[in-house]
């Protein structure tokens, strides 16, 4: 059984989701991926770990980079968690390519799975802790955001990163 709660953050609506292993949803409610992996029993309510993310969403939110990580229960492929776990690593006001997260997922430095690490990156369900904002394409494009190309230029400009260095379309 998951339960979720409402988040009304500076950049729009969230939602949270848990189960009783930890957070395992935070989707702005304009992502296309609103809530992909909630499962039809679930219900209204504030468990220890949704309270955690907000309170993480507050000092983020207020510009503090939080110093303790909620705890997460990740769901996807083995591949995927990696990624997801890769992308925790990139620090606060800081972005990587796509292409540099694939050379820190791949075993084979020939075969760099940018598509794959691109798909990943994609499937993550819990945004903003799982930084996926922090992520940009090929001659610093910014793109590919599931909330939209304005939300990611929100979260990277909160994080202190001035965007109008990167590719976009603004």
């Amino acid at each position: 059984m998951q339960t979720i709660s409402y988040y009304d953050s500076p950049f729009g609506k969230i939602l949270l989701a848990s189960d009783q292993a930890g957070l395992t949803g935070l989707w702005f409610e304009d992502d296309r991926g609103y809530a992909d992996n909630l499962t039809s029993e679930h219900r209204l309510g504030e468990s220890s770990f949704v309270k955690d993310a907000k309170e993480w969403l507050d000092l983020y939110f207020a510009k503090q980079k939080p110093d303790f990580t909620p705890k997460l229960h990740l769901q996807g492929t083995d591949f995927q968690i990696k990624v997801w776990q890769e992308l925790m690593k990139i620090p606060y006001g800081q972005v990587i390519s796509y292409k540099d997260l694939a050379q820190k997922v791949s075993s084979d430095p020939k075969h760099l799975p940018i598509r794959a690490a691109g798909g990943a990156v994609g499937k993550n369900h819990i945004t903003v802790i799982i930084p996926c904002h922090r992520v940009i394409g090929a001659n610093n494009n910014l793109t590919g955001y599931r909330a939209g190309i304005e939300k990611k230029i929100q979260l990277l400009e909160l994080e202190g990163i001035n965007t109008k260095l990167f590719t976009n379309p603004r």
